[in-house]
């Protein structure tokens, strides 16, 4: 391990080691879009959304950020707040589960600050259509009194810009979603531009790691530079007790470790995989036959699980279930079982 991190930080003190990866996490974020990876055509249309605005001096407008975990939807948040030097707020959806906590942070904003909302479409009801207001005429509506003898006591709000994030947009209300100026959807990235994230993290990291260990690093995590970043950190740990540098044999060591197989495939995947495969002869499988095989909730295998083995191949969805296609077969070196389907299932 080399680098001015390892130099200057006592790791054998745990309150200094653990300020350093604090401080590392920090580090791992681009502070603007310059200097973030990947996202080309979201990151152009940002620069000219920010630009423009600062050109007329005004507050950017609502931007929604749509995309899976891990893409950089509150990286980009917090890059819409510094290039425009403006205050950011952060909070999420399930936080918002009154429209007296929105009201709450709404009313309290600076003038041009920048409200980050993460998960927005798990917001309470109330609180979107609070929110509709508050986005297109920056003034909201609160209620004094029950009964009736309640009224409305309109209050103004600071001119603000709402970033909002979600990983279902698909859930959000029409009225809602309407209202944002720019949608951006993040996409998956390549192993290019993995390789890029994975070498900027690693010399933040200071650790000597080859070009090929951080191309096989980037070829096994799905696509996502948050798992990049984990995964590094999990060779890192590999390299500092077993080598002196992170080369190829020492990621694939450290990788199979952590069940992380060649198609970035973790335990629970395998598990869903040797499922189909092995007691339903690849399919068709229901969502919840599959989950209370694996014993796991079924929004997990929909959410978290499925959307990857889709993507690469693996798996694909009819009316009748998950069925396994044939490099599946292949990849658990399995027989071949698959079964024709019916014409209408395909």
């Amino acid at each position: 391990m080399t680098g001015d991190a390892a130099d200057e930080v006592d790791l054998t003190d745990p309150v200094l080691a653990s300020e350093a990866e604090l401080a590392f996490e920090g580090a791992l974020r681009p502070r603007s879009l310059a200097e973030f990876v990947g996202q080309t055509r979201v990151r152009g249309q940002l620069q000219l959304l920010l630009t423009a605005a600062t050109i007329q001096q005004r507050t950017p407008d609502h931007i929604l950020l749509a995309g899976p975990p891990g893409l950089g939807k509150t990286t980009l948040a917090m890059i819409v707040a510094h290039e425009g030097g403006r205050p950011l707020r952060m909070s999420s959806g399930p936080a918002i589960q009154h429209a007296g906590d929105l009201a709450a942070i709404l009313s309290s904003l600076v003038p041009g600050e920048v409200l980050f909302i993460d998960e927005i479409h798990r917001m309470a009801r109330s609180a979107e259509e609070m929110l509709y207001l508050a986005m297109e005429d920056f003034r909201i509506d609160i209620m004094v009194g029950k009964g009736a003898g309640a009224t409305s006591v309109p209050l103004d709000l600071a001119p603000f810009t709402l970033v909002g994030a979600t990983t279902r947009a698909g859930l959000l209300p029409n009225p809602l979603r309407d209202r944002f100026g720019f949608t951006a959807h993040l996409e998956f990235y390549d192993e290019a531009e993995l390789e890029q994230v994975l070498a900027r993290a690693a010399t933040l990291l200071g650790l000597d790691i080859d070009r090929e260990a951080v191309a096989e690093i980037a070829g096994r995590c799905r696509g996502t530079p948050r798992i990049a970043n984990r995964l590094l950190r999990r060779v890192r740990d590999y390299a500092l007790v077993h080598t002196d540098r992170a080369d190829l044999s020492a990621v694939r060591a450290a990788l199979d470790l952590y069940d992380v197989d060649e198609l970035g495939l973790d335990r629970l995947d395998r598990a869903v995989m040797q499922i189909i495969l092995t007691r339903f002869g690849g399919g068709p499988v229901g969502l919840n036959t599959l989950a209370v095989s694996v014993g796991e909730e079924s929004e997990t295998i929909e959410a978290v699980v499925e959307p990857f083995l889709v993507r690469i191949g693996l798996i694909t969805r009819t009316p009748r279930g998950r069925v396994a296609t044939p490099a599946a077969w292949r990849h658990f070196g399995l027989a071949s079982g698959e079964t024709a389907l019916p014409i209408d299932d395909l």
